[in-house]
């Protein structure tokens, strides 16, 4: 099991290349993690999982399951999150007070863990934030809890280029219960930049106190190629000797509630392209494409989106003949109307860039399609004949507006069944499916490039712990 003694440690990544390596062994393997917060989520058989999961299942070779992540928590307010049990919404549970919910969604976490590790040679356990979060600890059902049912051999990984690594390290287990205390094999210094025997006598010293070695200092890598589980990353352009004129930037829209912010990852790595995260219209000076992400309250956002004055610049961009894509919650907020009669999301204005109106449906779309693009001119002309592999997971249905239909203006329908829609110029384009960048297809068809494979990456990341680990700790954590 990976602890980490904060959120954005380092437990995902880290994680994901121990389910790479111990695949690598012969081994069968699985991840778990009880509890995940997060708004980007993949479609698995069952439903959805946080992406984390998803990817790790994917390095450890083994078909992605809803129970890897039986709970997932995607944040609609700061105040409310949407409970996900086992795939699908469970509206009980939503409803349900924050510390009342554990020991209703505990048998259904043991369950699932218990039969992953009945199944598989190795579970690759992580655990969320801090496992010494001691307002939590009563009601914890994701960090000790779980080290205790799988009896589990845990490492606890740090951030050393946040500062205070060690203190952290040893405040951590200083709050563990000491039974739990037991159950530490090694900690992890993450993110380590300068030379490592500097480091001396600290992790000497750190043993003295708490019995548990330092096993693993991790210099810092920020090219893995694995998406970021929740936080924006902003690489600049990549290439030898690019130019200004050379660039290609593709400004992502970050409003508050985003969602599926992963599936951008690869055009971080394209040469070429500079991907940027945009909060203020200044920010949208010089970009090729605009792109509306997914959003878990889109109706919200949309009004953060106007609040920044965003909305204008994106029209006056799109106006100009600039190439605008809006993905999921972005396709909404195109259209001309959100209508929300069940008070899922909220009735809202859209940007009038689509005569398209959007209703808001109690039932929630949550797939993986294959779809062919047909008809795109213009700025997304590329795309045509292109067979896209991607999912959805959304509540609204979108379609034609009925009186700009009547009136003659129309979208052209460039994907099925509803799934994808641009405007007669061809520069705004609109889509409910998810992974457009993950697809090499479309990656060469827009930007005529490639990345790196998945398995590339898996393969990397097992690499580099395997150098960087002490000699025989990763076989002695399942010996």
């Amino acid at each position: 099991m990976v602890l980490g003694t904060t959120s954005g440690a380092g437990k995902s990544w880290l994680a994901t290349a121990l389910c790479r390596w111990y695949a690598r062994q012969g081994l069968k393997v699985a991840p778990f993690k009880a509890q995940n917060m997060s708004n980007n989520a993949r479609v698995v058989e069952g439903g959805e999982i946080g992406s984390a999961q998803y990817f790790q299942a994917l390095a450890a070779r083994a078909r992605p399951d809803v129970r890897m992540n039986p709970v997932l928590l995607k944040p609609e307010r700061d105040t409310h999150s949407q409970l996900v049990l086992l795939g699908q919404v469970d509206e009980q549970l939503t409803a349900m007070p924050w510390r009342g919910r554990s020991e209703h969604m505990w048998p259904h976490i043991a369950r699932s863990l218990d039969a992953l590790r009945a199944e598989n040679d190795v579970v690759v356990i992580e655990g969320a934030g801090s496992p010494a979060e001691i307002n939590l600890m009563a009601s914890d059902i994701v960090n000790l809890r779980v080290a205790r049912h799988a009896d589990a051999r845990c490492l606890l990984v740090t951030d050393i280029d946040r500062g205070g690594a060690f203190a952290h390290l040893y405040g951590t287990w200083a709050l563990m219960p000491e039974a739990d205390r037991a159950l530490l094999r090694g900690f992890v210094l993450n993110r380590f930049r300068g030379d490592a025997s500097l480091l001396a006598p600290a992790p000497q010293d750190l043993q003295r106190l708490t019995g548990v070695p330092t096993v693993a200092t991790l210099p810092m890598w920020r090219g893995h190629g694995l998406p970021e589980e929740d936080g924006l990353y902003d690489q600049g352009a990549h290439g030898a000797a690019l130019h200004d004129a050379d660039v290609r930037t593709v400004a992502v829209i970050a409003y508050p509630r985003i969602s599926n912010l992963d599936e951008f990852q690869p055009l971080a790595g394209l040469p070429g392209i500079r991907l940027r995260w945009v909060r203020h219209p200044a920010e949208l000076e010089g970009a090729h494409t605009i792109v509306l992400p997914g959003s878990k309250a889109t109706s919200a956002d949309l009004a953060w989106l106007r609040a920044q004055g965003l909305d204008r610049a994106v029209a006056a961009h799109a106006n100009a003949g600039g190439a605008v894509l809006g993905i999921c919650g972005g396709l909404q907020m195109l259209g001309e109307a959100l209508i929300d009669p069940h008070g899922i999301d909220g009735n809202a204005p859209g940007l009038g860039l689509l005569p398209l109106v959007t209703v808001f449906e109690q039932g929630k779309t949550v797939r993986r399609r294959s779809a062919t693009f047909a008809g795109t001119r213009g700025a997304w002309s590329a795309l045509h004949g292109v067979t896209v592999q991607g999912y959805e997971i959304h509540h609204g249905q979108t379609a034609q507006h009925p009186a700009m239909a009547a009136a003659g203006q129309l979208a052209q329908a460039v994907l099925p069944d509803g799934l994808g829609w641009a405007n007669q110029a061809g520069n705004v384009l609109g889509c409910y499916l998810h992974g457009l960048f993950e697809d090499p297809q479309v990656l060469r068809a827009l930007f005529g490039a490639d990345v790196p494979t998945l398995d590339s990456v898996f393969d990397g990341l097992a690499d580099y712990i395997d150098r960087h680990f002490d000699a025989g700790v990763l076989p002695g954590l399942i010996a």
